[in-house]
């Protein structure tokens, strides 16, 4: 039963898939056509608060201290919707949201936006959903939202069923499992927004990339592998296969017509440098990824952190560098009566 003036919160961190999905089945449902792996991280986080009030007349929408509308606005009340089915209910909903990281940028933003407001509107509905169901939740309204409501090591099974109950997130290993890894987020500066909804662009991918079904035939076999080395925490390894299917990501959206390229090209050359640093050490002492966005991150061990991260900082076009770890899944929040 929805609690009318109560308002839940939950806090979730962003992810960074090490296999991406790209590319959709079904669009109403978010099912994807390959599954795909991540890491949760830490230190970055989205807190999200709602409340379902009669006395409203639509959906409201506050993120970071500013109302929003058209799209965002349009996204949430979309996926309220979902919550509202399942409740039963058809009472509007006041969301506020704080991210303390860029949006709308390629560090993820969507997904632990959607996941934090599966768990707050959940529980201000009177939901009590148990993992899987949450995940499925969270799916409605990005997909790699699934992925973020667990911490550390997460895998995302892309499932069969039509109906997409097999299609969920689960983890793998907890954020303890690997505590030598770390992800250094080479934040690029002026960073443009992205010009396509992921949604949108992925499915144009699909579409149009001659280099797409082969991309779907490599993916299983990348999860077979990257389980392992991350089982093994076999460091060279993972961040071979990491750097692998960064680029088979890149083809396909390169040769997707028209072409989508998220990267500028302080991007590309910290993709070099990194190239550079593996060449310079005989082995891959660190293995570089990106989303569809301008940032980069870049996976190594806190025995190369400190000597990599000094390249990666002097790559001209480079603002900062966040030096970030596995991190833990969602969390309640407390809320307050109206």
């Amino acid at each position: 039963m929805v609690r009318a003036g109560v308002e839940a919160g939950y806090e979730c961190a962003p992810n960074i898939a090490l296999v991406k999905y790209w590319g959709v089945r079904d669009e109403a449902l978010g099912l994807p056509f390959n599954g795909s792996l991540s890491v949760t991280l830490d230190r970055l986080r989205t807190r999200t608060w709602v409340r379902f009030d009669p006395a409203l007349p639509s959906d409201q929408f506050v993120l970071n201290g500013a109302p929003q509308s058209g799209n965002p606005l349009r996204s949430v009340s979309e996926f309220l919707d979902n919550v509202r089915a399942i409740a039963r209910v058809e009472t509007p909903a006041f969301v506020r949201s704080e991210n303390n990281f860029q949006t709308a940028s390629g560090l993820a933003s969507s997904a632990s936006g959607f996941a934090a407001l599966a768990g707050a509107a959940s529980r201000a509905a009177g939901l009590e959903l148990p993992p899987p169901a949450l995940s499925r939740l969270a799916r409605l309204g990005s997909g790699s939202a699934c992925r973020s409501l667990f911490g550390g090591f997460v895998e995302w099974r892309a499932g069969t069923r039509a109906d997409g109950r097999d299609c969920f997130a689960r983890p793998l290993f907890p954020p303890s499992h690997w505590p030598s890894l770390v992800d250094l987020v080479a934040i690029i500066a002026d960073a443009p927004t992205k010009p396509v909804r992921s949604a949108v662009a992925m499915q144009r991918t699909v579409v149009t990339s001659p280099e797409y079904a082969r991309r779907l035939r490599e993916v299983p076999r990348r999860i077979r592998a990257m389980k392992r080395a991350i089982a093994g925490r076999d460091a060279p390894t993972l961040f071979a296969l990491t750097i692998a299917e960064c680029d088979s990501f890149r083809l396909v959206c390169e040769t997707t017509d028209p072409p989508l390229d998220y990267l500028v090209p302080a991007s590309r050359a910290v993709l070099a440098e990194i190239r550079a640093v593996n060449a310079d050490a005989g082995s891959a002492i660190a293995g570089y990824t990106h989303d569809a966005g301008a940032h980069v991150h870049v996976f190594t061990t806190r025995r190369h952190a400190n000597a990599v991260r000094r390249r990666i900082r002097a790559v001209a076009g480079v603002e900062k560098v966040l030096a970030l770890s596995p991190g833990s899944g969602g969390r309640p929040l407390g809320g307050r009566s109206r």
